[in-house]
Parts: structure tokens; sequence; C-alpha cells
């Protein structure tokens, strides 16, 4: 059974910082791009960013370009999301991803993990 969990979330002010983690188990994702969604409330679910594991490509949305970092961790089977200089506007729950079926921004994954929340206070 694979399971995606992610950790790291919390209340932070704006222009601090957060790290979140993703550990993955029951399958390796080494040859399966992941990625990093957003969902704030009463919006749909977002592409933050994501990393493909061979040659190590990193894509991210606009919005966090420049801010947010995606890597990741193939001994450990882990991605992680730094997140630098947030705003109100990063406020979200953070779903990690594994498994796109089509197109690595499109919220269509096989494998979900039940989300982070950070709040990030003005």
């Amino acid at each position: 059974q694979v399971q995606l969990v992610e950790s790291g979330g919390g209340l932070v002010q704006a222009g601090g910082s957060l790290r979140l983690s993703c550990a993955a188990s029951g399958r390796t994702f080494s040859n399966s791009p992941m990625a990093w969604f957003r969902q704030a409330p009463g919006k749909e679910r977002e592409f933050v960013a994501a990393i493909t594991w061979s040659g190590g490509m990193t894509y991210y949305a606009d919005s966090v370009k420049g801010r947010f970092t995606i890597s990741g961790d193939k001994a450990k089977n882990t991605v992680y999301l730094q997140m630098n200089s947030l705003t109100p506007e990063d406020t979200a729950v953070y779903y990690c991803a594994a498994g796109p079926k089509r197109g690595l921004a499109r919220d269509e994954y096989d494998h979900w993990g039940q989300g982070t929340q950070v709040t990030v206070s003005s």
C-alpha cells in the first residue's frame, strides 16, 4: 500500500520560512516525478512545484518561483519543499503527490498525501 505522509506545516509570520517534508512508503518513487500542490479555503487545488528524479529537473508555479525550492532524497524516498519569504497568500493545505497521469502541473496524480496546513499571519 502506497503512503505519502507530509509534515512540517504550521503557523509562521509573514516573511518567515517553513520546510515541508513528504515521506513515501510502500514503493519507491525513484522513477516517478513528485509534486506539491496546495489548496486555500474556497479555492481549487493548485500546482506549486514538481521534481523529476532523472536529471533532477524542477518546475515551479510563477507565484512561488524564487521563494520556494523543491528537492528530494532518493535514498530516503522523501521530497522537501523549502518555503521562504512567506506571505498570507501562501496560506493553504499543502499536498504531496506522486505518479502524474497527465502533465506535472495537472491535478491528476495516482497518489496523494493527507495534506499539511500552512498558515502565514500578517
